[in-house]
């Protein structure tokens, strides 16, 4: 009797045990990602009382990509986030039968309810690209509206959608904002084929009149998406401000990838000019794209980027979920020797995400974790590290890189095994970077902001596996998780 109860007991224990090919050994802990099925573009990002909303491209339906709708997840602190019901839902026409998803697009807080659309002031207000098809084939792409009385949890689709409609199959990704000066709405879209972005104003979110159009220059490697437009301070120089406008399109290393650029340059309230003439990239890694700021926030400027690639979106082994977001990053400028460039640091909440700082690498018990280190010519370290397997990032003639070649499961789709770098200029003689892992996903920064690197890792095992090598040296450890 004491034998049986003892297999017993062992046969509990395997079967509590965690398995290394759990569905949720990728999920991310201090990385938003739906409980299941497929996400994509960040939307919608905005602030009111209390809550920063996140919308995002969503399938209700899958795990790959198709019934574009928003879902919908709310935080308090940019860190912990409780996911919601889907907020606007693809729908079908009833005399056509033809069905239009909810594209990428924007939540602004129309504080004097300028459309007159709801039932008091500070309602929520969405413009997104109602994407008409049919037959799988993609017809036309306008601008539509919904509104929300109850800070986004239910929304009422406008009556006469479209609200702006220039009668093309490829036009979209609005992102609206409040230009104070002008005492207007300010809407930043793309026409993605001709590599240009148009901006255009209304009174009332309503009517939309055509101000100005920006390109083609810089990146058009790809088709251009999700543009934004942000005024930041330049650090050292509280007097001085700049227009930064947001792209994704093309990455970095070419057009086998999408990324992000960025222009820096000047906005009157009708016209963006910039004398850039080379493109800039905002991170260097595979898996940043489709980034945009939450609008109501004020003091500083706060994006969100997709951590995925189309190259091999669809393919990531995930399990019942695919896609997640970046960490929140507060967003500036810096005067550098070739002007001014961006600057990227996780948002100050993140703080709260460590939950313990430790004394060394070895107390480290799970592959969510944050580290500060010092990197000089030719020394890095592993992490995810188990036999064959590891993530290695380090400094190599003067470029910070990422090499996931062997990083576990790469063999899921031709392109993901790579080696991300960056140029960093002027040449160091030490770097600090600040690594910050999670299951699997990657987010190194320099300790200024200027470059960043996003990658995705899929390790076949659960240990954390950090070994150092040459002259690198870990100056801080901490343990990171979500609040108890």
């Amino acid at each position: 009797m004491k034998q049986l109860t003892f297999f017993a007991l062992v046969l509990t224990l395997i079967q509590c045990a965690p398995k290394k090919d759990s569905v949720e050994q990728y999920r991310p802990q201090v990385h938003f990602s739906p409980q299941k099925n497929w996400t994509n573009d960040p939307n919608g990002l905005v602030y009111l009382d209390g809550e920063y909303h996140l919308f995002f491209q969503y399938n209700p339906y899958g795990k790959t990509w198709g019934h574009m709708s928003w879902g919908h997840a709310v935080s308090t602190d940019l860190i912990n986030w409780t996911e919601l019901p889907v907020a606007i839902e693809e729908y079908t026409d009833a005399a056509t039968g033809d069905s239009t998803m909810i594209f990428s697009g924007t939540a602004v807080v129309d504080f004097n309810n300028t459309h007159k659309l709801c039932a008091e002031p500070n309602c929520l207000v969405s413009i997104y690209t109602s994407h008409l098809h049919a037959d799988n084939q993609g017809l036309r792409q306008h601008q539509s509206l919904a509104y929300s009385n109850d800070k986004g949890r239910t929304w009422n689709r406008y009556d006469n959608n479209p609200v702006l409609d220039i009668e093309r199959k490829d036009f979209r990704d609005p992102k609206v904002f409040w230009y104070p000066e002008h005492e207007k709405w300010v809407m930043a879209l793309v026409v993605p084929d001709l590599y240009k972005v148009q901006l255009y104003e209304s009174k009332d979110l309503l009517a939309w009149n055509l101000m100005s159009e920006f390109g083609p220059t810089g990146d058009t490697l790809r088709i251009w998406e999700c543009p934004d437009l942000f005024e930041l301070p330049v650090e050292g120089q509280p007097e001085k401000t700049q227009w930064v406008l947001s792209l994704s399109g093309s990455h970095p290393a070419g057009p086998t990838f999408v990324g992000m650029q960025y222009f820096v340059g000047e906005f009157d309230g009708t016209k963006f000019t910039s004398a850039q003439t080379q493109p800039l990239y905002v991170d260097f890694g595979k898996d940043y794209y489709a980034g945009i700021v939450f609008n109501n926030v004020k003091d500083r400027t706060i994006m969100l980027g997709w951590v995925n690639n189309w190259t091999y979106a669809n393919q990531i082994p995930t399990g019942k979920w695919r896609g997640m977001f970046s960490i929140p990053r507060e967003l500036g400028l810096k005067e550098t020797a070739a002007d001014l460039r961006l600057t990227q640091k996780p948002v100050k909440e993140w703080q709260t995400a460590r939950v313990q700082k430790l004394n060394s690498i070895n107390e480290l018990q799970s592959q969510t974790f944050e580290l500060e280190v010092d990197l000089q010519e030719g020394s890095g370290l592993h992490l995810f590290k188990s036999g064959n397997e590891q993530t290695t990032i380090g400094l190599r003639d003067g470029k910070l890189y990422l090499d996931r070649t062997k990083s576990g499961q790469v063999d899921f789709q031709k392109d993901f095994a790579s080696v991300e770098s960056v140029i960093i200029e002027p040449k160091p003689e030490k770097l600090t970077v600040r690594i910050i892992a999670d299951q699997s996903v990657i987010e190194v920064f320099t300790a200024d902001g200027l470059y960043v690197i996003t990658d995705q890792v899929f390790p076949t095992h659960n240990k954390p596996g950090v070994d150092v090598f040459g002259n690198a040296e870990i100056n801080a450890v901490w343990a990171v998780g979500k609040k108890k």
